[in-house]
């Protein structure tokens, strides 16, 4: 049952239009989980899987990268937790920076790059004063 032993439920913030009503999907979730493959599919109308157009697929690009700040924004002003998966913070450290800067909760990473990927997010939170000095 919600809430007992600490369970919470999660959305998956991973179409468009669960960036623009984030607000009340907070009224009824948890949290929630950007799943920025399909966020990112769905914002530039590419198909990843497409030779055609795969290489235009970009978890950096400018309008996704809005769409995940807006959702963080919006999410965290309603007192949630948000977080990420997909395949972008593993393989851009300046993603997984942008991620960092906006405030996401959490960032899930492929195993081949945890190492890699957690020394960047630390690096990135200890510019932003996020770490204490002495720990």
């Amino acid at each position: 049952k919600r809430n007992d032993n600490g369970l919470e439920v999660y959305v998956m913030c991973e179409l468009p239009s669960n960036v623009i009503l984030a607000d009340q999907f907070a009224e009824i979730f948890d949290g929630f989980s950007i799943g920025s493959n399909d966020l990112t599919q769905l914002t530039l109308g590419l198909d990843r899987d497409s030779s055609l157009v795969a290489h235009l697929y970009d978890e950096r690009n400018e309008a996704v990268k809005r769409a995940i700040a807006q959702a963080i924004k919006t999410v965290k002003s309603k007192g949630k937790k948000i977080g990420i998966c997909g395949q972008g913070p593993s393989d851009y450290p300046d993603f997984a920076q942008f991620l960092v800067e906006q405030g996401i909760d959490t960032i899930s990473i492929n195993p081949d790059a945890v190492l890699k990927t957690t020394k960047a997010v630390y690096e990135i939170e200890k510019k932003l004063g996020l770490h204490d000095e002495d720990n």
